[in-house]
């Protein structure tokens, strides 16, 4: 089946058909539980309103499916290339040699990147009035048959995300006022918020850290260094006693923080595995 913005299946004449109104969102054990209720309430309308429509559907946009495919191979394979994961040009300079193990960051969180300012972008305004739209100045090739998924907007993807991480559990997701999950964050909401965490991390946390060379005192000491050897650097061979103690404690200190960056750079590459699945639209 073909993605759509309006699936006949999910509207309120669906609901009528079927006898049993589909919920606004579930868990993956929730919706397990509704179909079978309503599969065995009404079976035959159960049908008619979860496939049939969807056969129908089918048959009419026949056409336009085959067109918006062609289309969208053409976007997947030549312009988001959805194939492949690549880093930032701020990231890995294009042209330039970087190891595969010190491309796994960059590529991942470059990625997060473009879900959040392109997808959530997206997201945030496909089915916003035009008033909305307006308000982020999205070209006319951001959302409808024209969109090639190149249009970014951090400010629409965040905003998606505060949206989404302010959702809570209340009657539109079939929680009770009594019941003791009424009020809290819904599954969706607490995923969106360990996105906006990464998110945050990668494009303001992570930049604004120290530099090592610097906050260890090796930047300070090789330039001491070459003060006192003509221009040289001598580490491991300063024959002054102040500077192999300068360069000792540098090193040392260039080490620990070393570490304690790359202990976080895996800290939350792991966080974004554990969230990969939340990352679709």
């Amino acid at each position: 089946m073909s993605q759509r913005s309006r699936y006949w299946s999910c509207t309120k004449f669906a609901d009528w058909l079927r006898g049993t109104p589909k919920p606004y969102a579930e868990t993956m054990e929730g919706w397990d539980a509704w179909r079978l209720k309503a599969e065995t309430a009404h079976p035959w309308r159960y049908w008619l309103a979860d496939e049939g429509l969807d056969h129908i559907q089918n048959a009419i946009h026949y056409v336009p499916d085959q067109i918006y495919a062609v289309k969208y191979y053409i976007n997947n394979r030549w312009v988001t290339r959805t194939h492949c994961l690549s880093a930032a040009a701020g990231d890995i300079k294009p042209g330039s040699w970087c190891d595969v193990g010190n491309r796994f960051l960059p590529c991942l969180f470059g990625e997060l990147v473009d879900f959040v300012e392109i997808e959530l972008a997206w997201w945030n305004i496909a089915w916003e009035s035009k008033t909305a739209r307006k308000k982020y100045n999205a070209p006319f090739w951001a959302t409808g048959w024209f969109r090639w998924r190149t249009w970014r907007c951090a400010q629409a993807g965040l905003d998606n995300l505060d949206w989404q991480r302010n959702l809570k559990q209340e009657d539109d997701y079939g929680i009770s006022k009594d019941d003791p999950r009424y009020g809290t964050p819904t599954d969706q909401a607490v995923r969106a918020q360990e996105i906006l965490d990464l998110y945050n991390w990668w494009k303001v946390t992570r930049p604004a850290r120290p530099d090592a060379y610097e906050a260890s005192g090796w930047t300070a000491y090789c330039e001491a260094s070459r003060g006192e050897n003509g221009g040289s650097l001598r580490w491991g061979a300063d024959t002054s006693p102040a500077l192999k103690r300068m360069s000792n404690r540098a090193h040392k200190a260039l080490r620990k923080i070393e570490a304690a960056y790359e202990k976080e750079d895996e800290e939350m590459m792991i966080r974004l595995i554990k969230v990969r699945h939340a990352l679709w639209t």
